[in-house]
């Protein structure tokens, strides 16, 4: 019985050291990460800014009133402002994700 609890002790030790690289955090290039989420949010707000402009020039051949067009800009500049702030929050997941990955890199001291 003293032996069998012995082997099983051993097996556990040694199932352990064999999983612990395994469950370490993996090494993430986040200025790599940040630059592509960058390039990205350059690439979207490109993006709305060329449908607002296309929008716009829209109007020139037609007759839309003036409430209208300021409705219309307005969820514009809607549609930019959440744009932004989705934008910024993406940012700050990024950096605290990068924050709680280092926090338990250093807690399993690596």
């Amino acid at each position: 019985m003293r032996n069998i609890l012995m082997m099983l002790m051993a097996a556990a030790m040694l199932l352990g050291t064999i999983m612990a690289p395994c469950a370490r955090a993996q090494k993430v290039d986040w200025g790599t990460q940040r630059k592509m989420l960058k390039s990205q949010q350059k690439l979207e707000r490109n993006t709305l800014k060329t449908q607002q402009q296309n929008m716009r020039r829209s109007w020139k051949g037609q007759h839309i009133s003036s409430t209208q067009r300021s409705q219309q800009n307005l969820q514009m500049k809607r549609a930019s402002r959440d744009l932004k702030l989705r934008q910024k929050d993406a940012l700050q997941d990024m950096k605290s994700r990068q924050r709680s990955v280092d926090a338990m890199n250093r807690s399993l001291g690596h």
